[in-house]
């Protein structure tokens, strides 16, 4: 899993954290830190609102970089009020219930976010072809030294040759196959995978 698609899940989760290790300033989660056996314990003291605050900026800046990524606004739509509630609450209002509808939005947000990542395979090698998205990465394994090499397969020809780079023996596809991939990869070739006649 790589940090950088998931720091708006770390952000939320650090502003759940933070109101539970602060019970005095979230006394909603007083009965969960109470559950945990810490009572009245102020594990971030003074620095309760900042920490609280750095997690909301942290959370939404996960979501931006998502959004590059998926080129949905969905979870920022619902983040951004969600924001701009607990920003309100915090130095202006004093509400604790702007503060955890706030919380929930990011909540929301953040389980968006995680279902549109799903929705488009979140695949930095995937490309769509013909309509469809395909995956280019497949990992070649030589028939004869069983060597394996991972490779971005070409859209525009099928690979009839390839030169395992450990034995030097020229792959050729098998019966039946279009290319090498589609004989020897993990992954078959695009136009496969798209379901058309391959090249």
């Amino acid at each position: 899993m790589k940090l950088k698609s998931n720091i708006d899940k770390l952000g939320t989760l650090g502003l759940f954290v933070t109101a539970l290790f602060s019970p005095c300033c979230f006394p909603l989660f007083a009965f969960g830190a109470s559950a945990l056996g810490l009572g009245s314990f102020e594990l971030f003291g003074g620095w309760t609102i900042w920490i609280f605050s750095i997690m909301v900026l942290v959370s939404i800046g996960g979501l931006i970089i998502s959004f590059r990524k998926h080129r949905s606004w969905y979870p920022l739509f619902i983040a951004i009020p969600s924001a701009i509630f607990m920003a309100y609450a915090i130095l202006i209002n004093s509400n604790n219930h702007l503060i955890y509808v706030g919380m929930l939005g990011m909540l929301i947000a953040t389980a968006v976010n995680y279902y549109r990542n799903k929705l488009d395979h979140n695949c930095e090698t995937c490309i769509t072809y013909e309509g469809k998205t395909v995956e280019l990465k497949s990992t070649l394994t030589c028939p004869n030294c069983k060597h394996k090499k991972v490779e971005i397969m070409p859209t525009d020809a099928c690979q009839f040759f390839y030169e395992c780079e450990k034995c030097k023996m020229v792959l050729k596809p098998l019966e039946g196959d279009c290319c090498v991939y589609c004989s020897y990869g993990s992954v078959k070739c695009p136009p496969i995978q798209s379901g058309e006649n391959c090249c």
